[in-house]
């Protein structure tokens, strides 16, 4: 049966603790390493004698002690310089030119070598302040030249400190059990546990002081996002708790520096219980005061305190903080339960829990075993994760805030240009105004002056025509007014008046008028509208009393398409070219041309010699007209 690949979103569809899971699963892999072969020698019991001189004390036979010695148990308050010898027989059956070498897995502070008297190894300075080699397995070729065939000596000198003046149990003086092998075979346990003590933890030391300086100036640039911050400045301190294995001799005594690693915790349970708080969306001024407090009464402590005592004061000061770290996580947790996020946090802050009780088992007993390691491990790499879901986090959100910039920046745009097209309605509606008082207030003096006068001299002058251009006058002024009042004419009742005007003058004339249009139409001719095409029809009547000679005209008006429609036809001489050169000059067919155009519409004008003439005016009804009001 064929094997299935898995599908590439495999582990992405797995639950965070399966991963996790898995991930411990490895690293117990690569720690374990495989298991030694018949021809490597475990070491498991030495000779041992304090001395600091340059060999093993002469004339000291030493007491015998078991391998791994611890000093917190087998030497308490013990410190300084301490001897180991073993005597061993090389193991046989080596293939040609193969190497032995001495491995050995844990060696606190620092150490040197001697096979048969002469040094071969050594891990730096022996004396104040100790480089330090605590978490550093060693590896050593013994060379072949000065091993003997028969049993050889080997001494390690030791130098270390007592247990009441470090932090941490580990960095106590003591030897774990010696190995020794071919050199090709303790490679291979060396390298996996350099990998897991040392180069794992520096890799991720880096990330986290990489990410948590990124993060920190983030959070304070940001302050609405101040948990950043807090978990940037909780990366950065994490990170820093491993210098040692960064730097192994540093140029501080070594009280100073316990005293700074230690006052380091407190800063981190500090940043550690701010982090969980504003993560978990509260900011309470209590803790935002005693938190400082306590970070600076720490160190206080550990100065009134002395050096001897540090050990004491500072495994108060861990279950304080510890308390602390996990009522805060508690905290969290409780109020993240309903949200996705409990589910991604959860897990995490469960191992990071499980983590340090496995560390303080290892400090309570003093033995170290791979789930010690392993944990110790655990702690900064859950750290990159949750680092790595906030930064996740983060650009989800910042992409977010882009978007609604975007939508923001287009609603704002849309404000901004209905704003100024009100501004500029108000604006033309405010010179419409304007414009309109003066309309009326010029309507009104003509009413009542010019109108006046025109009456007078209609009804006093005894001259028929002079009365009878004073009518016209008057009826022209009367319809100037009204084109300048601005009122609405009901359609219905313009084509009556357009009827009756244009009927009497053709009947004067002795000219036969029919008319044609329907009634009772709705629709209101806006003032322009009604001036404008009563003016045109004006016009066309009297060119037709004047020029045309006709007998009959017939006007017939109609609605088409939206349109106004009037069509003028006589039964006259028709337009000669001569005669239609002088209509067009002054207010002939042009102006009756121009007045239709400025309402959006056309006249025109159809003739010829003996076959009459025919205009078609049309108007746009949705340009001149308004909607009749309700009744």
């Amino acid at each position: 049966m064929l094997m299935q690949p898995f599908p590439s979103d495999f582990w992405r569809r797995r639950p965070g603790w399966l991963r996790l899971l898995c991930l411990c699963w490895l690293l117990g892999l690569l720690a374990a390493g495989s298991p030694a072969q018949a021809q490597t020698l475990t070491i498991t019991a030495a000779l041992a004698a304090p001395g600091d001189g340059p060999g093993y004390p002469d004339g000291d036979p030493g007491a015998p002690v078991a391998l791994p010695d611890e000093w917190a148990a087998s030497r308490h308050g013990f410190a300084g310089s301490l001897w180991y010898r073993v005597t061993f027989t090389p193991p046989g059956n080596l293939a040609g030119g193969e190497l032995l070498a001495l491995y050995i897995d844990h060696v606190c502070s620092n150490y040197r070598v001697l096979l048969n008297g002469q040094e071969i190894a050594t891990g730096g300075r022996m004396t104040a302040p100790l480089t330090h080699n605590c978490n550093h397995p060693q590896l050593i070729t013994l060379p072949g030249a000065l091993l003997r065939a028969d049993a050889s000596t080997l001494d390690i000198q030791v130098a270390g400190h007592r247990l009441a003046e470090v932090g941490s149990r580990q960095r106590a003086g003591g030897l774990s059990e010696i190995v020794i092998g071919p050199q090709s075979e303790l490679s291979a346990r060396y390298a996996q546990r350099t990998a897991l003590q040392v180069t794992a933890p520096q890799a991720v030391g880096a990330t986290l002081l990489l990410m948590g300086g990124f993060m920190f100036v983030l959070g304070f640039i940001n302050r609405q996002e101040s948990h950043l911050a807090y978990f940037g400045a909780l990366s950065v301190g994490w990170a820093l708790l491993d210098l040692r294995l960064w730097l192994r001799t540093l140029p501080l005594s070594h009280s100073t520096a316990e005293f700074l690693l230690v006052t380091l915790l407190g800063f981190i349970t500090w940043v550690a219980v701010q982090f969980l708080l504003r993560y978990g969306g509260a900011r309470l001024q209590t803790v935002d005061r005693a938190l400082p407090l306590q970070a600076a009464l720490l160190p206080l402590t550990l100065i009134l305190a002395g050096p001897e005592n540090l050990r004491k004061v500072a495994t108060v000061w861990y279950a304080v903080l510890l308390v602390e770290v996990m009522v805060a996580s508690g905290w969290y947790l409780w109020r993240e339960r309903p949200r996705r996020s409990f589910w991604l946090m959860g897990p995490l802050l469960l191992a990071m829990a499980l983590a340090g009780v496995i560390e303080l088992v290892a400090q309570r007993t003093g033995q170290r075993p791979l789930a010690a390691h392993i944990a110790a491990l655990l702690a900064p790499v859950l750290f990159v994760i949750v680092g790595l879901r906030l930064v996740q986090q983060q650009g989800r959100a910042r992409q977010t805030v882009e978007q609604d910039k975007a939508i923001l920046e287009q609603r704002v745009a849309e404000a901004a240009a209905e704003i100024e097209n009100n501004y500029r309605q108000l604006s033309e509606l405010k010179v419409e105004q304007v414009t309109e008082r003066e309309r009326k207030r010029i309507a009104a003096d003509l009413h009542d002056d010019l109108g006046a006068k025109l009456l007078t001299i209609v009804h006093t002058s005894d001259n028929e025509r002079i009365s009878t251009l004073a009518r016209e006058a008057l009826e022209e002024m009367r319809l100037s007014v009204r084109g300048l009042t601005g009122k609405a004419v009901r359609l219905g009742d313009a084509l009556g008046d357009w009827r009756a005007e244009v009927v009497s003058r053709l009947a004067q004339a002795g000219i036969e008028g029919e008319w044609d249009a329907p009634e009772d139409l709705p629709q209101r001719l806006s003032a322009r509208a009604y001036v404008q095409t009563t003016r045109i029809l004006r016009e066309a009547t009297s060119n037709i009393i004047k020029h045309s000679n006709a007998t009959l005209c017939t006007m017939k008006c109609t609605i088409e398409h939206g349109d106004l429609v009037f069509v003028v036809q006589d039964n006259g001489d028709g337009i000669a070219p001569e005669t239609e050169g002088r209509l067009d000059r002054g207010h002939g067919l042009a102006s009756m041309k121009n007045r239709a155009k400025q309402l959006q519409g056309q006249c025109l004008v159809e003739s010829g010699p003996g076959y009459g003439t025919v205009i078609r005016l049309t108007v746009p009804l949705d340009r001149a007209t308004e909607a009749a009001p309700p009744a």
